[in-house]
């Protein structure tokens, strides 16, 4: 086995491998499993490095196994899979450290993090499939390792909001799984490849090619939570803060869009699904989402259903974006997919102090706290503008690429929906800091908890997270054409490799 096959095989076992024996450690046990977790992330972070260097330099990575006769996993580290996988390592990173701390004192952690470390393979997994037989064992993989984290406290509330979850996205599954077989019997083959390999099937086949497309996206739709499919998120929000965060940033709705991007231009292509008419109702039900989603946060008190409902909105920008036939907009899409996941970590790890330290649960309980917890209030801000797409900030470079894409695209009427989604943002969020940073505290928080070991503000493995995170939100809008930012790594992708095909 050569180098290059081996390094994606690392990048997925350096977080099973310390998973599988954090399962088995007692709960005392708690030095061992922390070291275990920090280790795991830490050589990830490693591991992807070097995937991304070789990538820049033209290198070619991946590993092929045989299941069983004309099924086989297939593996590659292309630089549309590493804007995912590192995207999902760093947040992995900081997630694992604001977990530890949230988790200090609670029970069943090792079953906890042992989850915790599946979901991440799971998601790498995803990241790096090479067919979509790869990606269906692995997106599911994320179903079952993320069921037993949205449920983990164990309350009725918590069980049901499970259930919902997994009823949701068993259903997904299977019509991606119904997708994938119907197209297996007609292209005998489903390998991501540059342009997509539709194509080869036209002409012919285009009303079956239609139903196969709804399937697909359906099936990766729910866990991209596009309307109608997106009812499990809010429910799942009675899941910890650091599964909230791994749900919304790091893993599940990510994982969604993801696929949807393989799909539209890996398996149909892009010119293919626009000529079949599957691009123009892919972007309206992208726009449905992103309004529909921002109304419905408008009128929620409790703060993460809130940041669930704009969970909802956010992520279809990237589904717009992909759906915006013309590589400007496919770039705003791409690097929303990393903007939107460090503005939105941050809000679930400032979420997660709120509640952890003084019992903060809704937003008519915030007044004045910014006084009693500036820098966790500081990053909820941070990110809060990036979301509104404040000049500067991480979601000021999203917006402007896709709404150029849409124009580029003649889709003018997409402009008009970015435009509201922005305004309904600031109206679900403005409220929001205003009530943290000008109205009086009250005498008394709702259940405030003493600091523990002496912190200020709160425990620091809580309190790092987030400020690293919201300052990546400001540095990506103030260095968007650095060599290094997300917005260069998604040109890259546009231009080098994957839009169109190569004539």
């Amino acid at each position: 086995m050569t180098t290059n096959e081996l390094l994606p095989l690392l990048v997925l076992l350096s977080s099973l491998l310390p998973g599988l024996v954090i399962f088995a450690l007692p709960e005392a046990w708690h030095g061992l499993r922390t070291t275990l977790n920090l280790f795991g992330a830490v050589a990830k972070i490693v591991l992807v490095g070097l995937l991304l260097a070789g990538v820049q330099a033209g290198e070619v990575y991946g590993f092929r196994h045989v299941v069983a006769p004309g099924l086989e996993l297939v593996f590659k580290a292309d630089a549309l899979g590493l804007l995912f996988i590192t995207l999902s390592t760093v947040l992995w990173l900081f997630t694992t450290l604001y977990a530890i701390g949230y988790l200090e004192e609670a029970p069943h952690r090792s079953r906890f993090f042992g989850f915790f470390s599946l979901c991440v393979t799971a998601t790498v997994g995803i990241a790096m499939a090479g067919n979509l037989f790869t990606f269906f064992v692995f997106y599911e993989l994320l179903t079952l390792a993320t069921f037993p984290l949205v449920a983990h406290r164990g309350t009725p509330d918590a069980k049901r909001g499970a259930t919902v979850y997994l009823g949701y996205t068993l259903v997904g599954g299977a019509a991606l799984l119904a997708g994938i077989v119907w197209l297996e019997s007609l292209a005998h083959h489903t390998g991501f490849t540059h342009g997509g390999f539709v194509a080869t099937l036209l002409p012919g086949n285009e009303g079956g090619l239609k139903a196969i497309f709804v399937l697909l996206i359906a099936g990766v739709g729910v866990k991209a939570a596009i309307v109608p499919l997106h009812g499990w998120l809010p429910k799942a929000m009675v899941a910890p803060a650091p599964v909230s965060a791994l749900l919304h940033a790091v893993a599940v709705v990510k994982a969604g869009a993801f696929g949807i991007v393989r799909i539209v231009y890996e398996v149909f292509g892009v010119e293919t699904a626009q000529a079949l008419g599957l691009l123009t109702p892919l972007a309206v039900i992208a726009a449905i989402t992103i309004v529909w989603g921002s109304l419905r946060a408008l009128f929620q008190d409790e703060l993460k259903k809130r940041l669930a409902y704009s969970t909802v909105s956010q992520v279809s920008y990237i589904v717009l974006g992909t759906a915006l036939f013309g590589p400007i907009g496919t770039i705003g899409g791409l690097v929303h997919l990393v903007h939107q996941g460090v503005m939105k970590i941050t809000l679930f790890f400032a979420a997660g102090n709120f509640a952890e330290t003084l019992g903060i649960h809704k937003i008519s309980e915030m007044d004045g706290v910014g006084r009693r917890m500036p820098l966790t209030t500081l990053a909820f801000s941070l990110a809060a503008l990036g979301m509104m797409g404040a000049p500067l900030t991480a979601g000021a470079v999203s917006k402007a690429w896709l709404g150029d894409g849409a124009v580029a695209a003649n889709m003018g009427w997409a402009v008009w929906v970015l435009t509201a989604s922005s305004l309904l943002n600031a109206a679900y969020f403005l409220p929001i800091l205003w009530r943290a940073w000008v109205r009086k505290a009250p005498t008394r928080w709702p259940e405030e908890h003493i600091v523990r070991r002496g912190f200020v503000e709160t425990h620091w493995l809580l309190l790092i997270p987030p400020l690293f995170t919201a300052a990546l939100t400001v540095l990506f809008g103030l260095l968007p054409a650095d060599m290094a930012s997300p917005l260069s790594w998604a040109q890259m992708i546009a231009g080098r490799e994957y839009l169109l095909p190569q004539r």
